[in-house]
């Protein structure tokens, strides 16, 4: 589902994403997170309110209770990286935001299940357009209607702009070496995509289970917090080494940077826990 997990993952999502205006972004999460709620749902007013004031409360919840930690695993992770990546570094990373998701969830889940409940029919053909347009701008911004070579070029530029977007610059003949190690790393934004799907429909097939709340809390749950449960074994096993292949890319780029640029990204993570810490103030009364 697209409306629940952008709220899930709002804090933990700039770790990774680059996104340089943390403080802004956050204290207006209420307005941008209701909009596209909205958007997928297409809210009655009351449904609007309500949504509203439960969002409202697991922002405070989050703000106060969860950035402070977020501060303190992001700035080991700093410290990690400053002693020199290593694999076990990047996996434990990654391990962290899946776990912090997690705690989201379980702590989100009653609000998820009380909206979900009043939802109508025409709302879940609003969600359909929704996903739909989402599913075209995935395949849009990955050329997957083009060819081999578009799709590998559309992979370039996103990855390099990232990479860019931690180190402050990039050389051309460091770029070409990106480009060259993006090789061993598989294609597979198609069967993403198919993935995407998957799971959309999964939810639909969900929300035949809400004339038993119990049931529907229990099966949604568990929806929320496994994303691989129902994939194909070919797909699944595709994944993993594809993980396995992106850690290895990061930590070859890792060694193509100049001291300058690894101190650069270090100090921008390191950012982002003086960031969760202000953010995490509470006002004075």
């Amino acid at each position: 589902m697209r409306c629940w997990r952008p709220l899930c993952l709002f804090a933990l999502a700039v770790l990774i994403a680059g996104c340089s205006a943390l403080r802004i972004g956050y204290r207006h999460a209420d307005t941008y997170l209701a909009w596209r709620a909205d958007e997928y749902f297409d809210f009655t007013k009351a449904q609007q309110k309500d949504f509203n004031a439960r969002l409202a409360r697991l922002l405070a919840w989050h703000r106060y209770e969860q950035l402070p930690e977020y501060a303190v695993f992001v700035e080991t992770a700093v410290r990690k990286g400053r002693q020199g990546l290593k694999r076990e570094d990047v996996k434990w990373f990654v391990e962290g935001i899946q776990a912090r998701y997690r705690v989201i969830i379980n702590h989100g889940i009653d609000d998820a299940v009380a909206m979900l409940m009043t939802l109508s029919p025409e709302q879940f053909v609003s969600l359909q357009k929704q996903w739909d347009k989402d599913n075209r701008k995935f395949a849009r911004e990955r050329a997957l209607d083009g060819s081999l070579a578009d799709r590998k070029r559309e992979r370039r530029k996103t990855v390099i702009n990232e990479i860019k977007d931690w180190t402050g610059h990039l050389t051309g003949e460091q770029e070409d070496q990106i480009e060259a190690l993006l090789e061993d790393v598989p294609l597979i934004a198609h069967l993403r995509l198919e993935d995407r799907k998957r799971r959309q429909r999964e939810f639909l097939e969900l929300m035949k289970l809400r004339s038993n709340r119990r049931e529907f809390q229990r099966e949604l749950h568990a929806w929320l917090l496994d994303w691989e449960r129902g994939r194909s074994p070919e797909f699944a096993q595709l994944a993993a080494e594809t993980y396995e292949k992106r850690v290895d890319f990061y930590l070859a780029v890792e060694k193509i940077l100049t001291p300058e640029q690894r101190e650069h990204a270090w100090d921008r993570l390191q950012a982002f826990a003086d960031d969760f810490k202000q953010l995490s103030r509470r006002p004075r009364t």
